[in-house]
């Protein structure tokens, strides 16, 4: 008896197959899925195995029913098939919406890089394979390739790839402009340490060269970040030595505090008996500030300016009563003298003055220690 089309027979229910079940995390490679870890579910990558890569590379390097037609430069062709391509690149699936062909056959091109590559990049969309040596060969062609037909895991591995080993003093220019190029600003930023760190290596490379021909804005740009750069250099030295001189001055300031109130080695206050145990000074200006002190008491020339060590004598006695909390109990020889001097002392002087005592505070931060006035007196 026929059975009628539109009836579907009785035992239907045991004859149709149980349909396969939904893709799971197993099979999302390289997204994200949920998946069971101690009894729940936690966010994270799955994987595929090396059996499924090399299933992938054998149905690209086989082209079993390939519909896609990759036309390269010299008349090369590499074969792929559509729905892998358009599905790893949002560029190759516009393009092949607008290819023409004949039958289900399609054709696109890809121009501008060697076979080779081509070959490489389509590979990589199949199964998210490359050999180690082509990676090195072709890392920055394959990053132009990764950025124009938006492939992001690919061009985050030559980024990689590039930032730990490939980059070097010879292709650093071409992979800093291609970096500007292709929006990887890590990258940029790497290349562009590397050309500042090396400027003249790097300046005598091919690469500069064709660079200073081509783009010479670029250039321009490049030697004006050297200077800045060379400034800065000079600047953190500056800076650097200026600090180790406010912290003598201070180191002396607390060595002088401590020679006219407790005494040290042989000079000291009239009432201190020196030990002939006595530990050694954990002052590290303290010796040669007693030499200063010993010269300043018999040198006939003491007049400010007669003598360049009086001189410098001169100028740590008024630091020290500009550092000084109270005159009127301080021990240090001429403090309250130069105390009364400071009050009719001119303008510009009393700036400049001011400008070295905020340093040396700022500098080793001893506002609030006994002997010393804070940072905030001296700014109000």
């Amino acid at each position: 008896m026929e059975m009628s089309a539109n009836q579907p027979p009785q035992d239907a229910n045991n004859i149709c197959p149980v349909p396969p079940p939904l893709p799971g995390p197993a099979t999302n490679c390289g997204r994200k899925a949920l998946f069971m870890m101690n009894g729940s579910q936690t966010r994270g990558y799955s994987c595929v195995s090396t059996a499924t890569r090399d299933s992938w590379d054998s149905l690209f390097d086989g082209g079993y029913r390939a519909d896609v037609a990759i036309k390269t430069d010299n008349g090369g062709i590499v074969y792929a098939h559509a729905n892998v391509l358009g599905t790893a690149s949002p560029v190759l699936k516009g393009m092949l919406k607008q290819a023409k062909g004949f039958g289900k056959k399609r054709s696109i091109t890809i121009h501008g890089v060697p076979q080779d590559v081509v070959r490489v990049f389509i590979r990589f969309l199949y199964s998210s394979c490359y050999e180690k040596e082509e990676m090195k060969e072709y890392v920055l062609l394959l990053l132009v390739l990764s950025h124009a037909y938006v492939v992001p895991q690919l061009k985050q591995i030559c980024e990689q790839h590039l930032e730990h080993g490939l980059l070097t003093i010879e292709n650093v220019i071409d992979v800093f402009q291609l970096a500007l190029l292709c929006d990887a600003p890590r990258l940029s930023l790497i290349s562009h340490s590397m050309i500042l760190s090396n400027f003249k290596a790097v300046s005598a490379t091919e690469g500069w060269k064709a660079m200073k021909k081509s783009h010479p804005a670029l250039e321009k740009e490049l030697l004006e970040s050297v200077i800045d750069e060379e400034n800065m250099r000079k600047n953190k030295i500056r800076k650097s030595n200026e600090r180790k001189i406010y912290l003598q001055l201070y180191e002396a300031m607390e060595a002088l505090v401590h020679i006219c109130r407790d005494g040290c080695r042989t000079i000291g206050p009239h009432d201190k008996d020196f030990k002939e145990d006595q530990a050694p000074c954990n002052y590290a200006a303290c010796k040669g500030l007693e030499l200063l002190i010993r010269h300043f008491a018999g040198c006939k020339l003491r007049v400010p300016g007669g003598c360049v060590h009086c001189k410098r004598m001169w100028q740590l006695l008024e630091l020290h009563s500009r550092l000084c909390a109270d005159s009127s109990l301080c021990r240090v020889p001429l403090c309250r003298n130069f105390t009364e001097k400071i009050r009719k002392q001119s303008k510009k002087d009393e700036i400049k003055w001011k400008m070295l005592v905020k340093k040396i505070l700022r500098t080793k931060r001893i506002g609030g220690a006994p002997f010393f006035v804070s940072l905030n007196s001296i700014s109000s």
